[in-house]
Parts: structure tokens; sequence; C-alpha cells
């Protein structure tokens, strides 16, 4: 059983279908737009905020290492250091007693210049064998010989976190050196400060512009968390951390953003600043559910709004097809009267709109039936004039035209040596090449006889030198064109061609074909033109006397007349040479 739909069932699903396409396109494009934004922006957001919180822990690292430099570098500690390493063990203990005081004003120095905001807690001055020659704490019985810390630090200065009961404690470890170093010289001492972390957590844990989910936290190159955790205590030393950002930093020294599965295993957005130098990476992320919540509300208002946009649409599109129903039935009753034969039927269906513009278009429509009824009854004469074999007929008028004649040379012996194809494409490009330029210069191409084009310029005034000199100039062009048109040949692998141009000015008559509207010439100006074209050189033009005595006078052309007695008593006239003066 089919289904069959009246037109304005069809213009509103027509009207709907539009609706959904447009809406549709829309939508997904306005989401697509959205979520890239929202993207952009919290991937800026993060990669600010972890460039910026990371650059402040960087410099806050570097500057604890200066300012332990500035122990390092105080000349009574070394002095004092130096002296020290060459005491035998049993008589440092006492050393170490006597100094004490010495230590520990240079030490209080060293604070009051700096400052206390540093959370500056305990400091030890080792000398190069191990043992502690001073220490806030007064704990100098440790042995440093084997300290990972030591013996790292009679190579280079760093930071490091160590736990403890409370969290965690920054530690600075630098090397001493002589006064009189020299390049090459291993240090005299280590010192190693620990200090309180305020500072930096300060830095981490902010989390203003982060939203609900939002957190900053550093891990060190053992992959745990020297920070604490949004969402789990004690992660301090406590948490493993073995996500993109922290591998792409401690395997490639690279920063990384982007989704991915952080530490809890949820999928979240971030971005990492990787400081290997310090063996340390900071995070800066969010999860991706609260990136991607705005857009989902986003997607459900666009498509509910699509929604109802699409329902207001289909009513209007339902009152819109009954409006039309009623002048359309009217244009249909008339068709069906026209289809019967009634081409006196009018609609008159006057809406001012596309629907009265239709009914216009039909009446006229109408009416020119009607019309080419009469028509036909015209033209039976001439129908039967066709059946009886009478195709032409000669308008009784003599035109003045100029009519010339270009032909290719040796036509006959270039043909023989192509294919029929190559042939004909060769006649093909050839005949329209020419037929182009004497349209350029508002001539009529007639006919092509063979290998030949006969073209004229009608109804031309011999004493009109603007339009005598035009169709000399054409004909100059054709030869001027030679290069043009080897190069046409030659893309269809087709050697070059020569050619011969003639043209005379005088009386014709026209043919007109009842069955076509090109008009045929003929005359003894036509025969004339054919006839000097044998004696024209390659590549060269020829004209009769009519045309030369109305070319003489242009001083820019020179006119060669051909001295053959036998031309002039066969044919009763000269042929003449055009060539453009250098």
């Amino acid at each position: 059983m089919s289904i069959k739909f009246n037109l304005g069932k069809k213009l509103v699903l027509l009207v709907m279908l539009v609706t959904i396409i447009a809406l549709g396109i829309t939508s997904y494009m306005s989401i697509d737009y959205a979520s890239e934004t929202l993207e952009e922006r919290g991937g800026e957001l993060l990669i600010g905020e972890s460039s910026i919180r990371g650059e402040s822990l960087r410099l806050s690292f570097e500057s604890r290492i200066e300012q332990n430099n500035i122990l390092t570098n105080d000349p009574m500690i070394r002095s004092l250091v130096l002296e020290m390493n060459q005491i035998p063990d049993n008589q440092l203990k006492e050393f170490q007693d006597n100094n004490r005081r010495d230590f520990l004003i240079q030490v209080q120095a060293f604070q009051e210049l700096i400052g206390f905001s540093i959370g500056f807690e305990d400091t030890k001055i080792i000398g190069n064998n191990g043992k502690v020659f001073f220490s806030l704490s007064r704990n100098t019985d440790e042995d440093f010989l084997q300290n990972e810390l030591f013996q790292r630090g009679l190579k280079e200065s760093f930071i490091d976190f160590e736990p403890t009961n409370s969290g965690k404690k920054l530690v600075v470890v630098s090397p001493i050196f002589a006064d009189d170093r020299k390049k090459g010289d291993k240090p005299i001492g280590v010192i190693i400060s620990k200090m309180r972390t305020a500072s930096i957590d300060n830095i981490l844990l902010n989390r203003s512009g982060l939203g609900e989910t939002g957190e900053v936290y550093i891990v060190n190159d053992d992959y745990l968390m020297l920070s604490e955790s949004r969402f789990f205590e004690n992660a301090v030393f406590n948490q493993r951390v073995d996500t993109i950002g922290v591998q792409k930093c401690f395997n490639e020294k690279e920063n990384h953003f982007g989704f991915y599965t952080d530490y809890r295993e949820i999928p979240i957005y971030g971005s990492s600043y990787c400081m290997p130098e310090f063996g340390i990476v900071l995070l800066t992320e969010m999860d991706e559910k609260e990136l991607v919540e705005p857009i989902k509300i986003l997607q459900t208002r666009i498509i509910l709004t699509s929604l109802l946009i699409t329902m207001l649409m289909g009513l209007l599109a339902y009152f819109a097809a009954e409006s039309l129903s009623h002048p359309l039935k009217a244009l249909k009753n008339a068709a069906n009267k026209i289809a019967n034969g009634k081409f006196d039927v009018r609609t008159n269906i006057k809406t001012g709109d596309e629907i009265g513009e239709l009914s216009h278009a039909f009446d006229s429509m109408a009416q020119k039936l009607e019309e080419s009824l009469i028509e036909i009854k015209e033209k039976e004469e001439v129908i039967k004039q066709l059946e009886g074999g009478m195709l032409l007929k000669f308008s009784q008028r003599e035109e003045n035209d100029c009519v010339g004649v270009i032909d290719i040379s040796d036509s006959t012996r270039i043909s023989s040596k192509l294919s029929d194809n190559d042939a004909s494409k060769m006649y093909e490009i050839f005949l329209n090449f020419m037929a182009k330029i004497v349209l350029k210069y508002n001539g009529e191409v007639v006919k092509n006889i063979g290998d030949a084009l006969m073209f004229r310029f009608a109804n031309i005034d011999s004493k009109d030198s603007v339009a005598m000199k035009n169709v000399l100039e054409c004909c100059l062009f054709m030869i001027e064109s030679h290069d043009e048109l080897k190069k046409e040949l030659n893309a269809e692998n087709i050697d070059a061609l020569d050619y011969k141009i003639s043209i005379t000015y005088g009386s014709v008559k026209v043919a007109e074909s009842t069955t076509s509207k090109i008009s045929d010439i003929f005359g003894p100006t036509v025969n004339r033109c054919f006839k000097i074209n044998s004696f024209c050189p390659k590549n060269s033009i020829v004209v009769g006397n009519n045309m030369y005595d109305n070319l003489k006078d242009f001083e820019e052309y020179e006119f060669l007349q051909f001295c053959s007695i036998e031309i002039k008593q066969k044919y009763g006239y000269s042929i003449f040479e055009v060539k453009r003066k250098k």
C-alpha cells in the first residue's frame, strides 16, 4: 500500500527536515566550538597555574640554595672546617666544644641576614671525613661518611625532602671549599640545612581558581608525592604517583598537558612543570568530569531549544501550506483544461507573491501556446515548400563584403602521414583556432570547405578606413599567431602547419536557408578569393585589386605586386602580397 503525500504534507516535512538538519549542524558546531573553547581555557588555566607555581617553586629552591651558600662562603666557617679536618679523632670533641661558640655566632649572623621567614631549623657543618663539626641540634656524634646526602653534597648543591612525623622537611645541601680553591679541588666539607616547608606548601595548597576538584602537588624522582593530597590523608611520602606527567618529566625531561588518568585512577585534565635538576615535578590537575560538565549542560540546552524550534517551524509550515493550497488548486484545474486543449483558460491569481508570479507566468504560457497554434498554421506553407524540395531562396539584395579564405599548405601531403584520428584533430584545431580570431575581430565565419575556412566582414563601406584596416589586422594577426597555433598542435603531437590567406572586396549574393540561420555567399568576389589563394606564398597574405585600392594609402603596410602576365591575362586583375612594415 503506497502512502501519498499532498503538497502541504510535503512542505511540512521539507521544512522540518531542513530545520532539523540546519539545527543539527548548528548545534553540533556550537557544541564542538564550546567544547574546544572550554578545553582550551581549561588547558590555559592549568598550564598557567603550573607555570606560575612551578616558577615560584623553582625560585624558592634556588633561593634556599643561594642562602645556604652564604654559610659555605663564610671565611670563618671555611677556616674552622679546614682546621678541624686536621684534628685527630681523639681531640675532635674538645675542639668542637671550644669552637662551637664561633660556629654559633656565624650561624646566628646568617639567620639575621636572611631573616627567619624561610623556616630555618637546623644546620650541620660536616668535615670531608664525615664528622659533624657543628650542629644546631647539638647531635654531633653522627657519622655522615656513608650518608647519601653527604656524598652527593661533596659534588654539588641541591635540595631534597625528608619525611617527618608531621610531614616533611626541606633539606638544602651545599659543599664547602677552601678560600684558595683551585679548579679540580675537592670540598673541605658539607653544610646540610633543614627548613620548614610552610612557604612551599602555601604555593601548592592555594587552590583558588581550580574548582571543586583541582589540586597542585609535587612528586619526586622516586614517584612519591611530596605535598598533601586534596583527596587522601597522609599522602606525603606514602602516595605513589606514576602518571604520564611524572613519566614524561623523569624519563624525557619534558612538560606534559592533556587528558590522562591520575593517581586515583580517575580521568583528569592536567599540566606538569618539570624540574629535573631538583628531582621534582609539579602537577596541576582537575577532574575531567568537572571540566566537561558545563559542556553537557550547554548540550542539553541546545538540544531542547532545537526541539522547540523544530516544533514551531512545523506549525508554521502547516499553516503556510494551507494558505498555498487554494491558489495551487486553481492552477491545477487550469493546467488540466490546457491538457484537454482549452488554451483560452486564464487563472488571474493576484496574491502579490510568488504564487501570483507563477499565475502570471502560467497565463503567459497559455497565451503563447494559443499563439503557437496560429504560428504553426502559418508555417504550413514553409513545410510544404520543404517537402517540395525548395530549401534555399536567394535574397534580391547585393552586399559589399570583404571575403577571406585561409587554407592549409600541402594539407594532402601532411594528412597522408597522419592517422584518421590525428588528421581530424589537426583540422579541428586549425579551423577552430582561426575561427576564434575571425570572431575576435567581429568577422563572420561562413563555412569550411575541407581544410579551408571562408569568412567575411559583411556590408563594409570601402571608404570606412577603420573597418577596412580591421579586416587586414585580422588577417595579419592570423599570420602572427603561427607560433601559438604550433604550440596547440605540438601539444597533440602534431607538427606545425603552414597556411596562406587571401582577401577580396566586392559584391556578393546571400543565400538564406529555410532550415538554417547561417547564410552562405556566392558570386565573382567569392570565386576570385579562392583563385588568388593558390598564388599566395606560405604564411602570407594576398589581396585583389579592389582590396588593394582601399588599403594602399595606409603607411604602416607594405604591398608587393605579383608581376605575372599570366595572371593578368587569365583573370584580368593583379594580386598583391601584404606585409607589415618593420
